[in-house]
């Protein structure tokens, strides 16, 4: 694990941040993820992050414009609660056939205010088995073009990425066809090569959760054969629910397998930990929980780099338990996440 870089002092880098994004260019690779929808990306403003976060707030979300949706409506209460996700900096999970317009229009916000971008790559073919999140690049030379524009887009700005949620735990777990492995290792090396190469970015492959592959002795090979010894490290519990100790104590055992590694964790919806029980489809919308530690970067663990909201809080799972699609917004949901927090 090379460990090659840290967190930098962003404020430094807001001119060449904004430079960067104004230059990079942009093509038509192929159809992206469902995480957001496709189409020309808002205009960005600027918000305050967290103090112990250095990453952008985007002052346009999901949950910012429900906030300010319900203050009109006169529900202030609801909207109170409401901003304990609109104030807090949450992933950009970039979507559509090309996804540097929304990158390039997060960096030149995130400039402005001297702060890091964090993003999700979510398009790898074959993506999801075929579940809610199905989709992705159609073949390996679409994703090659879709990740270089993603890299483009970020430049020399300051960006934090992770990398493909699912795409190495689903080769773990068998479910990604054993046709398509040697492809998937090939793309996951290249990206992390691709983006490793910004000066000034972050890169994490994702490992899945504690619950999913119990044994990180089961994701250490695939992260190697993955290019985790280029990489910043890996990403933890995303989308999922366990406990904050659940995942440091994993993630300590699976860094011990890898030379050191760094890893982050997905605190987005962890504060009440995973659904109780042998419950079906237990990591989709599941009822009851609640938001976890706010993003920070001050963990008091040397080895993890952050606690981050990858998963953007109130975006659906899936068509289970009444949500809509894969990464549309449920204010009703994210209504439940904010008020039953404990921070």
């Amino acid at each position: 694990m090379s460990g090659r870089r840290i967190f930098p002092v962003l404020a430094a880098f807001t001119a060449v941040a904004l430079g960067a994004a104004l230059t990079a260019g942009c093509s038509k690779p192929s159809p992206g993820p469902k995480e957001k929808p496709a189409g020309t990306a808002p205009v960005r403003g600027e918000a305050a992050p967290s103090a112990s976060a250095p990453f952008w707030v985007d002052p346009d979300s999901d949950a910012a414009r429900q906030v300010r949706t319900w203050e009109k409506q006169g529900r202030t209460e609801d909207a109170g609660i409401l901003r304990r996700i609109s104030a807090r900096p949450v992933a950009d999970w970039p979507s559509g056939d090309d996804p540097a317009p929304e990158i390039r229009s997060a960096v030149r916000a995130a400039a402005r205010t001297g702060h890091s971008v964090l993003l999700v790559a979510y398009n790898i073919p074959h993506r999801d088995c075929g579940a809610y999140s199905a989709g992705g690049a159609a073949d390996a030379a679409v994703y090659r073009s879709w990740i270089g524009e993603f890299a483009a887009a970020i430049g020399k700005a300051p960006a934090t990425v992770v990398l493909e949620p699912d795409a190495l735990p689903h080769i773990a777990d068998g479910c990604t066809p054993a046709e398509n492995h040697d492809e998937r290792f090939t793309l996951l090396s290249e990206a992390v090569g691709t983006l490793g190469k910004l000066p000034h970015t972050k890169v994490y492959l994702d490992a899945g959760n504690a619950d999913w592959i119990n044994d990180p002795a089961k994701m250490a090979g695939p992260l190697r054969r993955a290019g985790i010894g280029r990489a910043d490290g890996f990403a933890l519990n995303v989308a999922n629910f366990q406990t904050d100790a659940t995942a440091r104590s994993y993630g300590a055992r699976l860094s011990a397998l890898l030379d050191g590694a760094h890893f982050v964790i997905d605190t987005s919806r962890n504060g009440n930990g995973p659904l109780p029980g042998d419950r079906a489809e237990a990591w989709c919308n599941p009822p009851g929980r609640a938001l976890g530690t706010p993003p920070t970067t001050r963990t008091g663990d040397d080895g993890l780099d952050a606690y981050l909201w990858i998963k953007r809080p109130g975006d659906s799972d899936g068509t289970c338990r009444g949500g809509p699609s894969a990464g549309t917004w449920w204010p009703d949901y994210a209504l439940g996440l904010a008020r039953r927090a404990k921070s």
